[in-house]
């Protein structure tokens, strides 16, 4: 490992492109509504889910764990999936992509298994099982199949890397062994049912459905934001937003539960957005004042204003979904994801504005 490989600069060339891949992402997005909206390429609407999970938070997930890791090889996995997701949106052949986001996310599990050489703990295990999932999803992927069947194993991905994190600071609460034992099995049997969606989904969904809501119930019943959420500042920031993200994602397992399989229509739409928007777009702003640091080295104060960006997210959220999705109201559901994307970008802009103002002020004093 050298400076070079391991510093903030180097950490920022890999989250710039990641940033690409999300405007190109939210892009696709907006063409699913229906929107006219410039395009880099005509397959751009196809690549809206593993542009935002592969390119942009796959890639921040794993520049995350080359961060703690400490080891020059860790970092080949964000650096394959970025470039991976903007090749796909390149002239060349789709495949091409699609093989470098799978090597990135071979290399992304590796990250785990190095982490569990140094510490072996129950958390580790269950964020390499999402791992795994997502391993799974870009081999199947690259195989033809079409990325809204990959939306469990996609979800399940992200739930499970978070759900892990949460899991290091549930001990906290001292949750004790036979509850971490409960977390891991219904994290081990949330994986099984996201890769049998690929060939019973009729069964598996609604499987995935039940132990999402178990998951976000163990979480609610011992995550430490349950006693976060009464102090002030950035600790009850961060408990809001985790306690909202899980409301989401019982919304999203009880869909699957009741709904079962879907690739289209209200209900699809409605439980896929309640995971990646109120769930994982959700904790990412929780948790944003506290990695970006670790890992660009800046710092990132808490202010009253990251509420506002939350606040535009969720509405927005709930008209899509409530009004949109449950009543047919096309117009409902377009306002509601031009409503995130406004979230999503307001959020950015204010993390930028306190950080850069946080460091005028230190210039100042000293």
């Amino acid at each position: 490992m050298t400076a070079s490989v391991d510093g903030p600069r180097a950490r920022l060339l890999l989250i710039a492109p990641a940033v690409v891949v999300l405007i190109l992402g939210i892009t696709a997005g907006l063409l699913l509504l229906g929107l006219r909206v410039p395009t880099v390429t005509e397959r751009l609407p196809d690549l809206h889910a593993p542009l935002m999970v592969f390119g942009f938070v796959g890639t921040l997930i794993s520049l995350e764990r080359a961060v703690a890791l400490r080891a020059g090889w860790a970092y080949a996995a964000p650096l394959l999936l970025v470039s991976g997701a903007v090749l796909t949106v390149s002239p060349l052949p789709l495949l091409v992509g699609q093989v470098l986001i799978v090597v990135g996310s071979g290399v992304h599990l590796s990250q785990y298994r190095a982490i569990w050489r140094r510490q072996p703990a129950t958390a580790t295990a269950i964020q390499a099982l999402g791992a795994a999932t997502a391993l799974v999803a870009s081999i199947v992927w690259s195989g033809g199949v079409s990325a809204a069947f990959l939306v469990p194993l996609l979800a399940v991905f992200l739930v499970l890397t978070i759900a892990g994190e949460r899991l290091e600071l549930a001990r906290v609460a001292a949750p004790g062994v036979v509850a971490e034992r409960v977390f891991f099995g219904g994290a081990l049997a949330l994986a099984t049912a996201a890769v049998l969606t690929l060939t019973a989904p009729g069964v598996a969904v609604p499987a995935a459905g039940a132990l999402l809501i178990g998951v976000a119930a163990w979480l609610i019943r011992f995550d430490v934001a349950r006693v976060t959420v009464h102090q002030r500042g950035l600790p009850r920031y961060v408990a809001v937003n985790l306690l909202l993200g899980y409301g989401w994602l019982i919304v999203a397992g009880t869909g699957w539960l009741l709904g079962g399989a879907r690739t289209v229509g209200p209900l699809y739409d409605a439980t896929t957005h309640a995971i990646f928007l109120g769930f994982v777009i959700t904790l990412i702003m929780a948790h944003a004042p506290l990695i970006l640091p670790a890992v660009l080295r800046v710092r990132i104060p808490y202010h009253p204003a990251l509420y506002v960006a939350v606040a535009v997210l969720h509405l927005s959220l709930l008209v899509r979904v409530v009004i949109g999705d449950a009543w047919g109201n096309v117009l409902a559901v377009q306002l509601g994801g031009v409503g995130s994307v406004v979230a999503i970008v307001m959020f950015g802009v204010t993390v930028v504005t306190v950080s850069v103002i946080a460091r005028h002020r230190e210039k100042e004093r000293t």
